[in-house]
């Protein structure tokens, strides 16, 4: 009977994850719908969604190796589909430098890395000895898909500004983290469910910075670049409206001045006479 509970939980929790991880996956529609209306990726970053597909890409590849892992298959197929085209369109509107920079990403880690690792893998004869190999590869890059966002965090630090940051991502993700921890834990599978806990912690930490700088002024980014080039603001000065004088009223002074002048050296010249 306890086992049966505990196949009923897993199949809820498994339903809850593969929701979602669909709303993960379509979180940042938003984004790319701004980013196709603008024809600009702005100041929004790819290496999130480089690090999701390679993540998808190894989750699907150990649901394969796992037997009765139809709940992985699923997810991450859509997944990597998803993230695929997500990453596309990123390529047609990103300028020439980051496109580059974004190819070469997904040459270094979905082409290089994920061929290496399922050649590798495929030479280790004893299937359950694979299976594992694969599963302590996905926890170190599930746990690089929560992490991914650190560097929109910097973003959001440095300009004091959530104009970058989804919350509904992060929201989205921190649910999944709880959801997929749990599910892995059901079905006594700690390379689901170990990566999920430092997920969980990064979600908050996202949601909590979204709340402390929600109410901050917006900061305009130029187009977006390998480096954050930030407007620099230390040089903006705040000066007290007594003190400050326009371009009209330095040049009415100054003809002032100089009709003053001129009429005084006048009546020193009839003084003379």
């Amino acid at each position: 009977m306890a086992a049966l509970d505990l196949h009923v939980m897993a199949s809820v929790f498994g339903i809850l994850g593969t929701i979602f991880a669909f709303l993960v996956y379509l979180a940042p529609l938003p984004t790319f719908y701004r980013i196709f209306k603008t024809k600009s990726v702005q100041g929004f970053q790819s290496t999130p969604y480089s690090v999701a597909l390679f993540s998808a890409m190894l989750m699907l590849y150990y649901g394969f190796l796992k037997t009765n892992a139809l709940i992985l298959i699923v997810v991450n197929s859509i997944g990597s589909f998803i993230e695929t085209v997500y990453l596309v369109m990123y390529l047609i509107y990103a300028p020439p430098k980051v496109r580059i920079f974004t190819a070469k990403l997904l040459v270094l880690f979905n082409v290089l890395a994920y061929g290496l690792i399922l050649g590798g893998t495929s030479q280790i004869p004893n299937a359950s000895r694979r299976l594992t190999v694969v599963g302590y590869i996905n926890v170190v890059f599930n746990v690089s898909v929560f992490a991914a966002p650190l560097s929109i965090m910097r973003l959001v630090i440095k300009t004091k500004s959530v104009e970058y940051m989804s919350f509904s991502l992060s929201l989205c993700l921190t649910l999944l983290a709880v959801v997929w921890f749990f599910y892995g834990l059901l079905i006594e599978d700690l390379f689901i469910a170990a990566p999920n806990i430092l997920g969980f912690a990064f979600g908050i930490a996202q949601m909590i910075m979204f709340l402390v700088y929600k109410k901050k002024k917006k900061v305009a980014l130029p187009e977006c670049s390998l480096n954050d080039q930030i407007p620099n603001t230390d040089r903006v000065a705040t000066v007290e409206n007594d003190d400050i004088v326009t371009a009209g009223e330095t040049n009415t002074q100054t003809q002032l001045e100089a009709g003053i002048k001129k009429s005084s050296e006048a009546d020193d010249h009839e003084n003379q006479s």
